[in-house]
């Protein structure tokens, strides 16, 4: 295990998000008649947020499009999705904007353990 413990700075209010910060994940059941069913549920969370890429926009013959992603560092165990699509990906609310979380870094060895997960914006904005 490394020496050094970050915890105490994914948890200190000065550094981190406390209000504001969600993920919504997407929980299937199947009834005895296999009839699929889903049930979001949305859970607050604190992290770090700041910006992976940042803003960018592709032009094409199509349009021009924006792109923006942020990096969460929490202790919350945020997920990018099962194995073959066994488990959606958590979506991520943050200042009213929603994102996917599309990679997933374990830092589980740092202290009490964090992820720094990467969120794309949904849905891509055209210009």
């Amino acid at each position: 295990m490394a020496l050094l413990d970050v915890s105490d700075i994914l948890a200190d209010p000065d550094f981190c998000e406390t209000s504001g910060l969600s993920y919504v994940r997407n929980v299937q059941t199947v009834s005895a008649g296999g009839i699929a069913s889903d049930a979001e549920t949305t859970t607050a969370f604190s992290g770090v947020v700041c910006a992976a890429d940042g803003s960018r926009m592709t032009r094409s013959e199509t349009g021009e499009q924006v792109e923006s992603n942020i990096t969460i560092h929490t202790v919350t165990r945020l997920t990018a999705g099962g194995p073959a699509g066994t488990t959606p990906a958590d979506l991520v609310v943050w200042k009213g904007a929603r994102y996917t979380v599309v990679n997933v870094d374990d830092y589980s060895h740092f202290g009490a353990g964090f992820v720094a997960a990467t969120c794309d914006l949904i849905p891509v904005a055209g210009a």
